[in-house]
């Protein structure tokens, strides 16, 4: 679809919806309605995000002003705007079943999401996780690897062109954007990439909804296991938007598969694409996977190592499936094993993510915010190796919360609830025979109450297996305000 001169409505105004009218305010002549149905936001603050503190008439693209292409539409839609445009971009958390949605699908309209447009904006190859756990500590470590080896490109005088270690054939590149549901939205750079340049991004359900033609040169799928099911209604509507990455992928692209996920594990035999499984139980005979303390790799006729498990920064076996989807994903792009090895036994934990925070009296404090669904909870009490005070509860997801309460394993001393969900876990946490039950109104008093009754060679693990939903506006602003809680305790 040529974009120039389009008449487009972005619906959403958050920070997706924002960057998507941004690119599109860039593309000459293109008409944009910058549209969100929560008419108490400030156009003011809206403005503001769009164009910074200056004014809203600042001239672009000669002396063509942005506002003279810019409708900022709140509250209720005008019924004549359907018929005044070409093109809508939904934002990820507008859902695709959304009355206002069918009413605009039925004027025939086509609909797009940000990752659509970026993709149809940017250039280059595209790297693409998904999956329910895992993703943003897989995409910051591919992103990392992607990074390390652009550099080692400069420095081999022998790399350029020719068929990869990975089997690609892959030119010199000079640029690596890290993009997506991981804080940084794609559209923001899209428009800046060229041919040489590689994307990393992390996907998410919501946004693979609504691509049409968006296909990664490799794409992963880490896993699936119960999410978000209060927007996808059904578990199987869950796993076929999750399958979406590898739609308009080909027999020249790949996608790397956990094979210890059965519905995964048999999809792969479906693909027209290369498959390569990773396996952190089983010694595969071509693909990645571990070998005791080893992460190995084998094309079938040969196993290289790519290094030990205690060389890893990463704690914990769902870690070493992210560094192995990572590897995976970097080998089949062309990046050799020898800048693979470097990066990863190089790589921190990200934020957010059973991430260690300070240690208080004997005491070690673990903030795992983005452990936002009962599985990434399970991952972040499994990787506990002491006495744990457990935080969780949050925003309700339709979650079922049995699996998490049972991975405790002996390891939980007090599951601290607050938010939402608090009454329910609770509930839970009791049938299944666990009754050292405490109910905080927040995440302060949480806190306080850990404080208190943890003793020297304990943990206090902030995992919810909740949206912050209600509570904060994301998981980040939860995880960062238990960092400054912690930090502030004497």
């Amino acid at each position: 679809m040529d974009l120039k001169k389009s008449r487009v409505l972005v619906f959403g105004a958050g920070l997706s919806g924002v960057g998507a009218a941004r690119l599109l305010l860039r593309i000459p002549a293109a008409e944009v309605i910058l549209y969100d149905g929560n008419e108490k936001i400030e156009k003011a603050d809206l403005e503001e995000k769009l164009f910074g503190k200056a004014s809203a008439s600042a001239p672009e693209n000669g002396n063509v002003s942005y506002d003279s292409r810019l409708r900022i539409i709140l509250g209720e839609l005008p019924e004549a705007v359907p018929d005044e445009i070409d093109l809508v971009i939904l934002s990820p958390g507008v859902p695709t079943d959304l009355p206002l949605v069918n009413v605009l699908r039925g004027h025939g309209i086509r609909i797009w999401g940000e990752v659509e447009l970026a993709w149809e904006c940017g250039r280059g190859d595209v790297l693409a996780v998904t999956g329910t756990n895992g993703k943003t500590t897989t995409t910051s470590l591919l992103g990392a690897i992607m990074k390390d080896y652009v550099k080692w490109q400069k420095t081999c005088a022998s790399c350029d062109g020719g068929s990869s270690a990975g089997g690609h054939a892959v030119e010199k590149k000079d640029s690596v954007y890290i993009v997506g549901n991981i804080g940084n939205p794609y559209t923001d750079v899209a428009d800046q990439m060229s041919e040489q340049s590689v994307t990393v991004a992390e996907i998410s359900s919501f946004q693979l909804e609504t691509t049409e033609r968006f296909a990664p040169r490799v794409s992963a799928i880490l896993n699936i296991t119960p999410d978000h099911l209060n927007r996808h209604h059904t578990m199987e509507e869950y796993i076929r938007v999750k399958e979406l990455i590898t739609q308009n992928q080909d027999a020249t692209d790949t996608c790397v598969i956990n094979y210890e996920d059965e519905i995964l594990r048999e999809f792969g035999k479906t693909l027209n694409t290369r498959v390569i499984y990773f396996s952190s139980r089983h010694r595969l005979k071509e693909g990645m996977y571990l070998d005791g303390e080893n992460v190995c790799y084998s094309d079938g006729a040969r196993e290289t190592v790519l290094c030990s498990t205690k060389e890893l920064k990463l704690p914990g076996r769902h870690n070493h499936e992210n560094v192995m989807a990572a590897a995976a994903m970097a080998y089949a792009y062309g990046v050799p094993f020898e800048v693979i090895r470097k990066t990863v036994c190089a790589f921190l934990a990200v934020e957010h993510r059973i991430e260690y925070v300070t240690e208080k009296h004997g005491v070690v404090y673990y903030n795992d915010s983005k452990g936002t669904n009962p599985d990434a909870a399970i991952k972040g009490i499994q990787a506990m190796d002491r006495p744990t005070l457990l935080i969780g509860g949050g925003y309700d997801k339709d979650s079922s919360y049995e699996d998490w309460i049972r991975a405790f394993d002996g390891k939980v001393k007090y599951l601290v609830l607050i938010g939402q969900t608090r009454e329910k876990i609770a509930e839970t946490a009791r049938r299944c025979g666990f009754e050292s039950i405490v109910l905080e109104d927040s995440l302060e008093d949480a806190v306080a109450f850990c404080a208190d009754h943890a003793k020297s060679g304990d943990a206090v693990l902030l995992s919810p297996a909740c949206a912050s939903w209600g509570m904060f506006p994301n998981y980040e602003v939860r995880g960062r305000r238990f960092k400054e809680l912690v930090n502030q305790l004497g």
